[in-house]
């Protein structure tokens, strides 16, 4: 039988826990019980019963703060589909679960999609959905042309086929402001021409590669995200197919019940990308992990790594591996129990594929691990949440699962030579963009390391700052900062007044209102350059007066903190909306669990606090700063506002 989520943990008695979690009275419990056993491995029988203990918790709960206190982001997920999909329900709403994500799913009726969106679909409109998945299968798609047709009409098939799917996704942003999923095609026939199949045009499998590869050309041009089943059904992740043919006869379910939790993972962690629940760092043991044998004991030129032997080559491949997430923007971690200088002098080995500069933090010591993890996300700036740990030694992560749950932690197998393609099956660095900066990014928090030494050997902070040499380059969002400021503002939660979560289009729209100020913020020091590192959203709203603008999202990178960027970006959002005809700014504060850090940043710019509009949230807080009083600069930032 094939064993469906690897990397995670076996459970000694799922079936029994999960009756032990029902004799709960409190949903909201049973909810969190839930929670934490979907960290385990499970099969679609398993994952039915977790879904209903989770069940009640999830519909009682329903706030952003009640499910905060849970570790759990509400999300509304609506399923559109050519193919049956309800048996996968209970799979989504439990993958969602192991990621972090609260998942309310509505299904659109059996074969229904088109209409769904094209009539405006009442229900649909009541659920209000914030992600659309559009599942479709290749016989709904089928191009109805002979087999003998020509490569031009194959292509123009496609190019109305595709244009009928950009309609789509248009109407669901356009009706719903909802982030599109599609789901590449995964075709339930055998080949009928073999390896031939691919010099005829019109074939079958032909024809849906052919589909797929408009589908992804088109989703990037349109901003909707990809549920790439094709991909992952290529790689072998559901092993012999994702269809029982009998099934697909019977009911029309493209995927089988047995593969549901799989499908469910997939699913989830694309929305839990799309509002920044990715993991961002890669913290890695040394011994029997980086490298074969053990660096006190084998020193430096006793270790195996590299050419000469399978084991050597196999670690090799998977420090080779590391260093390509390294290179789309993961951040490295070391955390190993050794003696700092001898495990760093492991890194002149000359064979090594990683070199000690490709870490970020390097954590070395005799002290315990789940400890230092907390070390390593204070120095990265990060939260646990942020963390993927991998250890080859089963205790150590263990205790690291018992300890700190909010870390990943994977389940290896018994060959290093398989260690890539575990990591990454699990899906934790699951990205929905990537951008100049993102390969930057390691380099980024080296550099902050190396301005902590020099806060360190500072005098007094004013000193620090001026020596710094800090440029502050502020722009007007447009289609060069429209990927990176979507990205921070749906995975940034600490520096965060408000944490709203927009899409691409949502963003753009807002950037092209000449009433609007929308910032992208970028800062550069002599050390090096920090990338994009603030946004700002500003806007008008009906619940303050006509000369008020509402600072809508005001997020930073907790890279630059203590630096007085704050100031700085205040400085050009006053002269924007100055300029723009504003007489007074409207700060909003929305506190969550994640950004208590803020609690008082109006208060500390010289905002006033005001009283809240009618219809404002619980708890938020609002604050008005006059642009008409007199402003005295506080930083020690070069400004360019381009």
């Amino acid at each position: 039988m094939m064993d469906l989520l690897p990397w995670l943990p076996p459970h000694p008695d799922l079936g029994a826990a999960i009756s032990e979690a029902k004799r709960e009275a409190d949903p909201a419990k049973r909810l969190s019980q839930a929670a934490y056993l979907s960290g385990f491995r499970r099969d679609f029988t398993l994952t039915a019963r977790l879904d209903k203990l989770a069940a009640e918790g999830l519909s009682d709960l329903t706030t952003a703060g009640d499910l905060a206190t849970l570790g759990l982001r509400p999300l509304r997920i609506a399923l559109l589909s050519s193919h049956t999909v309800d048996h996968l329900v209970p799979a989504i709403r439990i993958a969602g679960l192991s990621r972090r994500l609260a998942l309310s799913v509505y299904v659109a009726p059996y074969g229904m999609y088109r209409q769904a969106l094209l009539m405006d679909d009442p229900a649909l409109s009541s659920f209000a959905p914030q992600v659309i998945l559009l599942a479709v299968d290749a016989k709904d798609t089928a191009l109805q042309l002979p087999l003998d047709a020509s490569e031009a009409q194959v292509s123009s098939a496609v190019e109305t086929r595709i244009e009928e799917l950009r309609h789509l996704w248009r109407l669901a942003r356009e009706r719903y402001a909802a982030q599109v999923i599609q789901q590449t095609l995964v075709t339930t026939e055998p080949l009928l021409f073999g390896s031939f199949e691919a010099h005829v045009p019109a074939a079958p499998f032909a024809v849906i590669e052919r589909l797929n590869t408009a589908i992804r050309a088109a989703a990037k041009e349109e901003g909707v995200l990809l549920m790439d089943l094709a991909w992952q059904a290529a790689q072998g992740m559901y092993g012999t197919g994702l269809a029982e043919p009998v099934r697909w006869h019977q009911a029309k379910q493209l995927v089988s019940p047995t593969l549901a939790p799989l499908y469910g993972d997939q699913l989830a962690r694309v929305a839990a990308a799309g509002v920044g629940l990715s993991r961002k760092c890669l913290v890695l043991d040394l011994d029997n992990t980086l490298w074969g044998g053990v660096i006190g004991d084998d020193g430096v030129h006793g270790i195996q790594i590299g050419q000469g032997s399978p084991a050597g080559e196999a670690f090799l491949a998977f420090q080779h591996y590391a260093g390509k997430l390294a290179k789309r923007g993961i951040i490295l971690a070391v955390c190993s129990k050794n003696d700092l200088a001898v495990a760093e002098a492991a890194f002149d080995h000359p064979e090594m594929g990683l070199k000690r500069s490709d870490i970020a933090a390097f954590v070395a010591n005799w002290e315990d691990k789940a400890g230092n993890l907390r070390r390593i996300a204070s120095m990265l700036n990060i939260g646990l949440d942020s963390l993927v740990f991998v250890d080859d030694n089963p205790a150590e992560r263990d205790i690291v699962r018992r300890e700190l749950p909010e870390v990943a932690v994977p389940e290896l197998p018994e060959d290093v030579a398989d260690y890539p393609a575990r990591v990454a099956a699990a899906g934790y660095f699951e990205t929905v963009s990537f951008t100049t900066d993102d390969t930057a990014r390691s380099r980024h928090y080296a550099l902050n390391a190396e301005r902590k030494v020099a806060m360190s050997q500072a005098t007094d902070m004013e000193g620090y700052l001026r020596g710094l040499q800090m440029v502050l380059t502020a722009t007007t969002i447009g289609p060069a900062e429209l990927i990176r400021t979507t990205q921070l503002i749906n995975k940034t939660n600490q520096f965060n007044l408000t944490t709203h979560r927009y899409s691409e289009a949502e963003v753009e729209r807002l950037a092209a209102d000449n009433r609007a100020v929308a910032l992208a913020v970028r800062l550069s020091d002599k050390f090096g350059d920090n990338g994009l590192i603030s946004v700002v959203l500003a806007r008008a709203d009906t619940a303050w007066a006509q000369d008020e603008l509402l600072i809508d999202t005001w997020l930073m990178s907790c890279r630059v903190l203590g630096r007085q960027v704050e100031e700085a970006v205040l400085d050009v959002l006053i002269k924007r909306a100055t300029a723009a005809g504003w007489a007074a700014l409207i700060g909003e504060y929305r506190p969550t669990d994640r950004n208590g850090m803020v609690a008082e940043h109006y208060a500390a710019l010289g905002f006033d606090h005001c009283p809240a509009p009618e219809g404002a949230i619980p708890n938020a807080s609002f604050w008005r700063y006059d642009l008409l009083s007199p402003r005295t600069s506080r930083h020690f930032i070069e400004v360019t506002d381009v």
